[in-house]
């Protein structure tokens, strides 16, 4: 193809997604030229122009091993070609999924024992909600049904996943949510100071009082707050919470969607944190994003409590055969290159080349865990998410933050260009004016 030829096609297809496509979290009826991605490998894409970046999103978190891997592609097509897809409903199994939820269980905090597979995590936690609820029901608390969430949490786009997430924007014009959804303060200890545990511990006391412990059914939480900004726990939060959801019975579903897979340098965040969940909801890393694929991990109170109970749910996808294939290649992957070791390393790198950025007026804080870092402006961040694309980097603007997850394959260099280029956009940021 010429030159010429490859500018044609390019501005058809871009003509093309203006016309047809509606993209998601875009204003209908005002699209954006799209930037359309042709190829990947490793940390790097590259558009239809030809164009290279480096990719410190992973799109959206979901590709720990990085782009291009042969041996994922290999595992979908053999397994494409032995069982494409059979339901999993009722009594229907497959073999790549038995063998994945083994793997999984293996690989998780003690107590888990049972695996739901869905397509990702919007429905992971539709589950979690559900089973959280179907659990006391059946136990003989049905008034047992309020779902604790937090302020600046995430956790999807279905009825339940959405009513659960604390971004009031994302709730916005879509009517009345799933019921019985309440909220306790983002744990943010920039907001909270010194004292942000102590102080989040009393509300979330204080909230369980006023709600009535005996109606509620569960808390969820991520271990790291990913959309809300990258935003790791303050030190001591997570054990302290745990004990009050203890003490009062209240089961602990802990959104592992971004968090598992290496992302901070552990299978699971919650063994970073000492949490002993109820249930685990995780996504994305599990297959790298090669296919749409994730899992609920249910733990022993939640099955005991919802023993003979009818689950009558479930998504036409469950435990698909190619999706467990390529997941179970995608932890080999992991395991065999050491990719969680090499998380801590390059992220701790990561982090130091930023950190002089605190120094600026207009930069808030600098912060992270692993390779989940980020960099909270005092204004919107969405020029540094522009400047950067334009030099050769993707990152991701969130309000005033700027979220960085690069692949865990991501080179010393590729990391170095990744620190330059945030450093040189976001102190230009502050030469604009504050909102």
């Amino acid at each position: 193809m010429t030159v010429q030829e490859a500018s044609e096609r390019a501005r058809l297809l871009a003509e093309l997604d203006v016309r047809n496509i509606i993209h998601p979290h875009t204003t209908i009826g005002a699209p954006a030229e799209p930037l359309i991605i042709e190829r990947a490998e490793g940390a790097v894409l590259w558009d239809d122009t030809g164009k290279s970046y480096v990719d410190g999103t992973c799109g959206l978190w979901q590709c720990p091993v990085g782009h291009g891997r042969a041996e994922l592609a290999a595992a979908a097509a053999e397994q494409i070609g032995r069982l494409e897809f059979y339901s999993s409903f009722g009594d229907y199994a497959n073999e790549p999924s038995i063998l994945l939820a083994d793997r999984l269980l293996r690989l998780a905090p003690p107590g888990l024992r049972k695996v739901f597979f869905t397509n990702g995590g919007s429905e992971g936690n539709e589950t979690a909600i559900k089973l959280a609820r179907l659990a006391w029901y059946n136990a003989g608390k049905p008034d047992r049904n309020v779902i604790l969430a937090r302020t600046g949490g995430y956790h999807g786009m279905g009825g339940g996943s959405l009513a659960a997430t604390g971004i009031d924007a994302l709730h916005e014009g879509f009517g009345p949510l799933l019921s019985g959804v309440e909220f306790v303060g983002k744990p943010h200890g920039l907001e909270h100071g010194d004292d942000a545990t102590c102080i989040l511990v009393a509300e979330l006391e204080q909230r369980i009082a006023e709600i009535g412990p005996e109606r509620i059914a569960a808390f969820v939480a991520e271990p790291v707050l990913g959309v809300g900004g990258m935003v790791p726990p303050p030190p001591g939060y997570w054990p302290r919470v745990q004990e009050v959801l203890r003490r009062h019975g209240i089961l602990l579903i802990v959104d592992e969607i971004v968090t598992a897979f290496g992302r901070i340098g552990h299978w699971f965040a919650s063994e970073h944190y000492g949490i002993e969940p109820d249930m685990i909801v995780t996504a994305k890393g599990i297959s790298s994003g090669y296919i749409p694929m994730g899992a609920v991990l249910v733990g022993e109170r939640v099955l005991r409590l919802a023993d003979g109970a009818a689950f009558r749910h479930g998504f036409t996808y469950n435990g698909h055969p190619v999706g467990a294939a390529v997941a179970l290649a995608n932890i080999d992957i992991l395991e065999r290159e050491g990719l969680l070791d090499r998380a801590k390393e390059v992220g701790a790198a990561i982090r130091a080349g930023l950190e002089p950025l605190a120094e600026l007026e207009h930069v808030r804080e600098v912060r992270g865990v692993g390779l989940m870092l980020g960099v909270e402006l005092d204004r919107d961040a969405a020029s540094v998410q522009a400047g950067a694309r334009r030099d050769g980097l993707i990152v991701r603007a969130a309000g005033t933050n700027i979220i960085i997850s690069p692949p865990l394959v991501i080179s010393d260099e590729q990391a170095r260009t990744l620190v330059r280029v945030v450093r040189e956009h976001v102190t230009a940021a502050g030469s604009r004016p504050a909102p």
